[in-house]
């Protein structure tokens, strides 16, 4: 999502980037030619074409109207339900190192190899969910090359993955084996597992509303009879606007055009999870874990 600096009225009235017209331009000056070229038939050359009145275009465009407010109304609604599914992947990473750090913890009286063994598997457990939150952003694009998670975790889990069809949900599981072993080994008390192993439900959970909305874009036949609609629209407008406006008809098509541009990419309801998503980790991962979301691009 393009996020412009605050402006004034004249800069946001004129502002080309991060406006649909940035994608739609070739198709507002097709429609302007081709108007320019029915009014220089009919006001110069004398000859009517077509003669058309407004009624039509009132009619069809109470039609464009609702199914251009149906898909600007569920493309923000998928985009703000992912928004919000991020969020909390967000707020679970970081309730999940906390819980690590906090839970997972030497007995007292622990020997100092077992205090080492107990930290190590910290670091490890963190260092799992950094790869995680990596892995679902990979997953979400479709991405096949997976190399920047190798070292969080390590050549041989990585080489495994290979054979997953759900690699973030394959390593999640495992994350939930290394409690399981932590828990028989009794690093882990009784009482903290369920703590755990509900944050990692919670993950699985959020992974699955991210998946749905991925896989489950808005209806295919809304987008061709929107697209029907605005092309037979715009083709036939100068012919009803021409007595009327005479040479001003390219200008007002140039501008209804403008207007109801209909860009397959501008609202990408299908490709939510696109662009951004930016792990950061301190250094020692005792201190943060802080996955930062950037969705760009949904609204440009």
């Amino acid at each position: 999502m393009l996020v412009q600096r605050k402006m004034d009225w004249w800069r946001v009235v004129f502002t080309f980037r991060g406006s649909t017209l940035a994608r739609t331009w070739k198709r507002v000056l097709l429609a302007t030619g081709v108007a320019a070229g029915i009014t220089v038939v009919h006001e110069g050359l004398g000859l009517q074409l077509l003669t058309l009145t407004t009624t039509p275009f009132s009619l069809i465009g109470v039609a464009l109207s609702i199914f251009l407010g149906f898909r600007n109304n569920a493309s923000y609604d998928r985009y703000w339900e992912a928004r919000k599914l991020w969020g909390r992947m967000i707020n679970i990473s970081r309730s999940w190192a906390r819980q690590v750090h906090m839970l997972v913890v030497p007995a007292p009286g622990a020997s100092e190899d077992e205090a080492a063994a107990i930290d190590a598997l910290r670091d490890t457990l963190i260092h799992r969910q950094v790869a995680y939150v990596h892995g679902l952003r990979l997953h979400l694009r479709g991405a096949t090359d997976w190399r920047e998670i190798r070292d969080l975790l390590g050549p041989g889990e990585f080489a495994t993955l290979a054979d997953e069809s759900n690699r973030p949900a394959a390593i999640t599981h495992q994350t939930g084996l290394l409690l399981a072993e932590a828990w028989r080994a009794g690093r882990v008390h009784p009482l903290h597992l369920p703590t755990l192993e509900a944050s990692l439900t919670t993950i699985t959970d959020i992974q699955g509303g991210c998946e749905r909305i991925l896989a489950t874009p808005v209806p295919f036949v809304y987008n061709v009879l929107m697209h029907r609609i605005v092309a037979l629209y715009c083709i036939f407008l100068p012919f009803g606007l021409v007595d009327s406006l005479h040479w001003v008809t390219p200008r007002a098509v140039a501008g209804v055009q403008a207007a109801a541009a209909v860009d397959p990419d501008t609202v990408r309801v299908g490709e939510l999870f696109v662009l951004g998503v930016t792990v950061r980790a301190a250094p020692d991962t005792r201190v943060a874990f802080q996955p930062v979301l950037a969705l760009d691009e949904i609204f440009e």
